[in-house]
């Protein structure tokens, strides 16, 4: 079956992963004209167990208008048969996840790129974050950060299997309960208390 497509909303999914899912902002979309590349998400459903569900492909802006933009298709679909260069597409602000004009407003997940040491229990079974430390980062992309559960036995930190060493920004996406702690300096660290705050653990 050759698949059909619908446009993903880059808006509802940069709300639902504000720290992980870039979205450029409205300035930047404001001033797109025509001539101009937008990245969209092209949704679809396949029978072929190999295909992803989206392709993210890019838009020449032929014009701009009330009720949003018109433009073509410049990629080539991988899996969307139907689908050719040069085809017309329209679309609005909300579906758009990427621009090819500088973006003047900081992207949230930019600043939350650096790596981190995360535990399972947070990161894959979403258990909040009940301990954190930081330590001296050992390269450029490295925060220093460590994230736990907090009942995580001896057992469980010594096989590297329980761990994942993923963005700062990926951990938020779990819990962001302790956002206000991450400019904090190598050397500290945070427990939480009865009350769901977190205090300073002193050496």
């Amino acid at each position: 079956m050759s698949p059909r497509w619908t446009l993903g909303d880059a808006q509802a999914l940069a709300t639902q992963y504000p720290y992980t899912f870039y979205k450029p902002s409205p300035v930047a979309i404001t001033a797109l004209r025509p001539g101009n590349l937008a990245k969209l998400i092209f949704e679809f459903e396949s029978d072929d167990p190999q295909a992803p569900g989206a392709e993210r492909m890019w838009v020449l802006i032929t014009g701009v208008n009330e009720q949003g933009f018109i433009g073509t298709l410049n990629n080539q679909p991988l899996y969307i048969d139907h689908l050719q260069p040069h085809d017309p597409v329209s679309f609005q602000a909300r579906h758009i996840m990427g621009v090819d004009v500088p973006d003047p407003v900081p992207a949230l997940p930019d600043r939350y790129l650096a790596r981190c040491l995360v535990t399972n229990k947070v990161l894959r079974e979403g258990e909040p974050v009940g301990y954190l430390y930081r330590e001296e980062p050992d390269q450029d992309d490295d925060s220093g950060w460590s994230f736990l559960a907090g009942d995580e036995t001896e057992d469980y930190l010594e096989d590297t299997a329980n761990a994942a060493y993923v963005s700062l920004g990926a951990v938020l996406t779990v819990d962001d309960g302790f956002i206000d702690l991450l400019d904090r300096e190598p050397g500290c660290a945070f427990v939480k208390d009865e009350n769901g705050g977190f205090v300073e653990v002193v050496d």
